[in-house]
């Protein structure tokens, strides 16, 4: 490679190399903006808009150090509490990280949302949500769900109904919480780049989760 690009001469190797950088880039903004549009017509605003469903799925985010939800994750179950409240969703599925003894998301989500009202037996919980695609997969793999409402910020919903459609589950989507957040720039340079390695992966690469597991009947599932 090195000997080819010495006998290049300084013309044909910038074109190659504005050649290249123009490729990558389509391979980078086609399919990431195709995951950010694709269910934009699917994202709701408001609890009492949205399509029931069977179950709603709310996706974990961090908790803080003295095992209560963050800001960021109790707004997300608050509007899954409101939609079984008005009794569009039957039952609510937490998903997130428990993957250390003393780093729970999932009971803190569900504890959250029984303090508010919701049945304990009316919440279940997916341990091993570690990131946006795992939940997802998990969600038609394991638990069997196949029509679901998911509960996420408003930035985090087109990448996750992208997945969650992708991978068997006719979803629609709840905006949690407000439309700009501090370091909102931050979160959706992270959604951009997350974007294009979804397309990848629900097209081309086809990972599994990191752990899978028997099926679960949501019904019996024993909390």
């Amino acid at each position: 490679m090195y000997d080819i690009i010495q006998v290049m001469s300084p013309k044909l190797l910038w074109k190659t190399v504005g050649l290249l950088a123009l490729l990558a880039i389509i391979a980078a903004v086609i399919p990431g903006g195709w995951v950010h549009f694709r269910y934009q017509g699917a994202i709701y605003a408001m609890p009492e808009t949205v399509p029931s469903a069977p179950i709603a799925i709310v996706l974990g985010a961090a908790v803080r150090p003295d095992g209560e939800p963050s800001w960021m994750l109790a707004e997300r179950v608050d509007a899954a509490v409101e939609l079984y409240r008005i009794g569009k969703v039957q039952r609510i599925l937490m998903t997130g990280d428990n993957s250390t003894p003393d780093y729970d998301e999932v009971t803190a989500m569900k504890r959250y949302a029984v303090e508010r009202g919701v049945p304990a037996e009316r919440v279940n919980l997916d341990y091993a949500g570690f990131r946006t695609y795992d939940s997802s997969y998990r969600a038609r793999a394991i638990f069997g769900i196949e029509r679901a409402v998911l509960v996420t910020q408003g930035y985090h919903l087109p990448r996750s109904l992208y997945l969650a459609n992708s991978l068997g589950i006719e979803a629609v989507g709840l905006k949690a919480g407000h439309d700009r957040y501090p370091r909102q720039e931050y979160y959706n340079l992270r959604e951009a780049a997350a974007d294009i390695v979804t397309w990848y992966e629900i097209n081309l690469l086809h990972p599994l989760p990191r752990f899978l597991g028997d099926p679960v009947n949501l019904e019996t599932q024993n909390q």
